[in-house]
């Protein structure tokens, strides 16, 4: 008679994970019955407010500092990866990785500073790049990854140039990583959301009424979205029915631009 081991509980690792969509993803996660690791860059009392709130779900989860922008920090990161895996969960890996945190910045290609233009690269595209690279050797064979773009790389509007190109890099080394890690099993895609109402980028689209109007209008279900309509997304991608979806760009944006 055989003795049948129980599959160790999946972890999630997801930048960004304090507020937004991050938060709104590990959420949606923990309901799905998957531990989480989130990081956080200023945001410590909410970041253990969405410990907290996992917990109280029935799962685990741990937050850890990291600032995505500054990549000679992830050697650093790693290493804390590594003792809060073996700490929490005598494991020595974790199995998805959501690569969502970031900022933005609204100037016209004419007003774009360097240093926007800077910080942007190393948070939305040197981070993800090198970021990945070291935590790889700490994710799961059989893993999945995905990275967080915008509906922006598909239509333009003034003002989000140097963010967007940024975006539209990262979409292309999806496909590049989905590529190179096929043999590790390891399946990785883009979600792409529209206009959402969170604090990012100041707040616009929330906080602006004129622009949350004509956004609204231009989307085919008549609204901006809400956080909850992507963690659901990005949760629903990392789960097993959806493990065929590869290399795969998916726009979350309620059919705006259409």
């Amino acid at each position: 008679m055989t003795t049948s081991h129980p599959l160790p509980i999946p972890i999630a690792l997801i930048t960004g994970g304090s507020r937004g969509l991050g938060k709104n993803t590990a959420l949606h996660l923990a309901k799905q019955g998957v531990d989480v690791i989130l990081t956080y860059r200023d945001h410590a009392q909410a970041a253990q407010a969405v410990v907290a709130e996992i917990t109280a779900l029935g799962r685990h989860a741990v937050a850890l500092p990291l600032d995505v922008a500054n990549s000679p920090g992830f050697a650093n990161f790693g290493e804390q990866v590594r003792d809060a895996l073996a700490k929490n969960w005598q494991r020595r890996d974790f199995n998805y990785l959501v690569n969502n945190a970031g900022t933005g910045v609204n100037a016209s290609l004419m007003d774009t500073t360097e240093a926007q233009f800077d910080t942007l690269m190393n948070g939305h595209l040197k981070g993800v790049f090198f970021l990945t690279q070291t935590l790889l050797p700490l994710m799961a064979d059989g893993g999945r990854i995905v990275n967080v773009s915008t509906g922006l790389t598909r239509f333009a509007l003034p003002g989000f140039a140097a963010y967007a190109a940024m975006k539209g890099a990262v979409e292309v080394l999806t496909r590049y990583m989905a590529k190179e890690l096929g043999p590790r099993g390891i399946a990785v895609n883009v979600v792409a959301p529209g206009a959402i109402e969170t604090d990012f980028g100041g707040g616009a689209v929330r906080d602006n009424a004129q622009m949350n109007a004509f956004l609204s209008g231009q989307t085919a279900l008549g609204r901006v979205g809400q956080p909850d309509d992507i963690g659901g997304v990005i949760a629903s991608l990392l789960s097993e029915p959806n493990r065929w979806i590869n290399a795969q760009r998916i726009e979350a944006s309620g059919g705006m631009f259409l």
